[in-house]
């Protein structure tokens, strides 16, 4: 029976976005299943002591800079560490994400597109015709999940997630859940690899 990885995730968050095409390589090379869980950030962080980014302290976000410079570096992967359009507002990219899960469709592949448009493109992921484009760019009906992301029961269906991930034990993002157990960061991806390869437990 194939592994099932919980990705708790939201699609402005930089480091999800590293994360992304290495957890898409670990599921492939393993046979993972990736389930895909966009969260309310602005609901996770008062109820786990985080903070947003601008009410954190000078010395925490420059340290976040340098990390995201080390990391892209290492990766070789593209990300403008301060983009012009961030923060912005991830509901309307979460709502698109569910609807395409729901669906049957590779929300996973639609996370990343949005991911890579927000810290690689400098896009507006909040604005809908950009979604609707990206969409199509993953070869989605952008037109048809941005109208099925606007109905009511895709907004509870967002707030749901999000509860059941704090219950969950869930504080930030990217998150990975296998059973029981949380791995928190793009840089815990080894540690779920050995997780779904030898069973370790924490």
């Amino acid at each position: 029976m194939a592994v099932v990885i919980d990705y708790y995730l939201a699609p402005v968050s930089p480091f999800t976005y590293l994360g992304g095409d290495r957890l898409a390589n670990l599921a492939q090379g393993t046979g993972a299943v990736v389930n895909v869980r966009p969260i309310d950030l602005t609901k996770v962080f008062p109820a786990t002591g985080g903070l947003p980014l601008k009410q954190r302290s000078p010395e925490r976000q420059a340290y976040r800079l340098a990390e995201l410079r080390r990391w892209c570096e290492y990766l070789g992967i593209p990300l403008v560490s301060e983009p012009k359009h961030f923060p912005v507002d991830a509901t309307p990219a979460s709502l698109m994400i569910i609807a395409a899960r729901e669906q049957g469709l590779d929300a996973f592949n639609l996370s990343q597109r949005i991911l890579r448009a927000c810290w690689a493109e400098e896009r507006n992921v909040a604005d809908g015709d950009t979604l609707v484009a990206l969409a199509n760019d993953a070869g989605l009906d952008g037109t048809g999940l941005a109208d099925r992301a606007a109905k009511a029961d895709i907004a509870a269906e967002f707030q749901r997630e999000t509860k059941a991930a704090i219950a969950r034990g869930v504080f930030g993002v990217p998150t990975y859940c296998i059973g029981d157990e949380l791995f928190w960061g793009q840089d815990r991806l080894e540690f779920v690899e050995r997780k779904i390869k030898t069973g370790f437990m924490q």
